[in-house]
């Protein structure tokens, strides 16, 4: 069994020290292909570049490295250490990302079911100022308000209003690409 509370207290701090944002640890794959996800983002733009990938996955593995010398490995098996940025559908870990993205279409699946209901689609409206109720607004235009710790799994999801909401951070050699695949 996985220790995300060890995990997170080291992995935080490296993504920090880089001045990046820890926005989810997850670790899937069973015993075929054991795989820890860490995703993170630069909090001014809300995306990852490839040297940032790499460099934290470099921290991550150091300080792993560095544990698993110590006898203090917080896994006990091998596994794939795999550093991504969230992605354009995203999913929603923290309080702020259901603030920061309200307007947008996104899927929640709760823990449990909550009044006959595990699984909601629709709008985001947002978080309740304390950070503790998430509201979002289904396709009937009916507002269910969903206590943050219930929630199992939420994403954004792909539209074209995301995608003209999310810059991304270079479009350079774009061009140059599509030339070169024209031939």
């Amino acid at each position: 069994m996985v220790d995300f509370d060890a995990l997170n207290a080291i992995i935080a701090p490296e993504a920090e020290a880089m001045g990046l944002a820890l926005v989810r640890v997850a670790f899937f794959g069973g015993d075929s292909d054991p795989t820890l996800q860490v995703m993170a983002e630069r909090p001014d733009t809300r995306q990852l570049t490839i040297d940032d990938c790499a460099d934290l996955s470099r921290r991550i593995s150091d300080r792993l490295d560095a544990l698993e010398e110590a006898g203090k490995d917080p896994i006990d098996a091998a596994y794939r250490l795999e550093v991504s940025s969230p992605g354009i559908d995203r999913p929603l870990t923290r309080p702020a990302d259901f603030a920061d993205w309200a307007g947008h279409e996104a899927k929640i699946a709760l823990k449990e079911k909550r009044d006959g209901r595990q699984r909601f689609n629709g709008e985001l409206v947002g978080i309740d100022p304390k950070g503790d109720v998430v509201m979002i607004t289904d396709k009937e235009g009916v507002q269910h308000h969903l206590p943050f710790d219930a929630i199992d799994t939420a994403k954004l999801v792909l539209t074209d209003k995301l995608i003209a909401a999310t810059v991304p951070l270079s479009t350079e050699g774009a061009d140059e690409m599509e030339e070169e695949g024209q031939d």
